[in-house]
């Protein structure tokens, strides 16, 4: 197997260093997506680069979460890869858990093995989740769950192993936070392979902001559940149009 380990970033001067050592220790190759910063990450990531061997992906201005993943998706279907694991920047993805998805990856049961910090054996360290952000993330997922037969118990867990030839399958547009709402559709109406892995329940910075009105929580979950109205139609549209061409 040949496994890319995509981290986005955006302003993580405090983080970034030791986060791509410590995945670097445990991962060949290693892609980091500089998403806009204005800090010293962009820095920071040019010389671990030339240290470490590191890929690099730099965005001249702030395009999104969404924008991020899916140039990551990109970059490991043309490079060959089988699967890439994403993960965050600011520690709240423990690095030390890479060996775990790897394991399921080689396991080879699965599409997407998504990240879970509320499974009964999701460890809790750090600080609680805001409220606002759990309350959101238990609604959505469960309406993910009806409406599209899944079975999450973390929707929005961006620490996910993705198989590259599932994901060349997708026809995913979405640059923003709201990206979990279309790869999930999507995955549904291609029926994907989908597990999750408990991992630890880290919440270092609960003022972290998702920009604009987004930072409003019922602004946030009206834009959340419109997304996902608008992806369910999108991908059975999608499965319409494959299925008038192919049958």
């Amino acid at each position: 197997m040949k496994i890319l380990i995509a981290i986005p970033v955006y302003n993580e001067e405090a983080t970034v260093e030791r986060v791509v050592r410590l995945v670097r220790e445990r991962a060949e190759h290693v892609l980091a997506i500089d998403d806009g910063s204005t800090d010293e990450t962009p820095v920071i990531l040019n010389r671990l680069k030339g240290e470490l061997g590191i890929d690099l992906i730099r965005h001249e201005a702030n395009a999104g979460y969404g924008r991020s993943i899916r140039e990551a998706f990109r970059r490991a279907s043309q490079r060959g890869f089988d699967w890439v694991i994403t993960m965050d920047c600011d520690e709240q993805h423990e690095p030390a858990a890479i060996p775990a998805f790897l394991e399921r990856c080689a396991a080879d049961e699965s599409d997407i093995i998504s990240g879970s910090r509320y499974t009964a054996e999701s460890a809790a360290a750090g600080i609680a989740p805001p409220e606002d952000r759990r309350t959101i993330n238990r609604t959505i997922t469960t309406e993910i769950n009806r409406k599209l037969g899944l079975d999450l118990t973390d929707g929005f867990c961006g620490f996910k192993a993705h198989r590259v030839s599932a994901m060349d399958r997708l026809e995913l547009t979405e640059d923003g936070y709201a990206f979990p709402m279309q790869l999930w559709a999507q995955a549904a109406a291609l029926g994907l392979r989908v597990e999750e892995l408990p991992v630890s329940l880290i919440y270092n910075d609960p003022n972290r902001s998702f920009g604009g009105d987004l930072d409003n929580a019922k602004i946030r979950l009206a834009h959340y559940r419109a997304v996902l109205v608008r992806e369910i139609a999108r991908a059975a549209a999608l499965d319409g149009a494959r299925q008038g061409c192919c049958g």
